[in-house]
């Protein structure tokens, strides 16, 4: 019953593999740490700040030829253009 046992634990990475796979060595820690979390992270970030500047708010473009901004609030000077 013990031999059955130990073949069929040996036996059981084999089962998850298809017909003619071959698999390569394992990966590092480092490896493993740059694939599945840096490598995401700075995709998230990348494409993140692309967004955030295509709709960032944009400044008003001041119209200097048909308005003066002067520092008293009450009173506009006009131009004619």
């Amino acid at each position: 019953m013990i031999t059955s046992l130990t073949q069929a634990i040996q036996r059981l990475p084999m089962v998850n593999q298809e017909g003619g796979a071959m698999p390569g060595k394992g990966l590092t820690v480092l490896e493993t740490i740059t694939y599945f979390v840096v490598a995401p992270i700075l995709a998230f970030a990348v494409i993140s700040a692309i967004s955030w500047f295509a709709s960032a708010p944009k400044k008003e473009k001041r119209d200097v030829v048909n308005r003066i901004d002067d520092e008293d609030d009450n009173s506009f000077l006009t131009m004619i253009a």
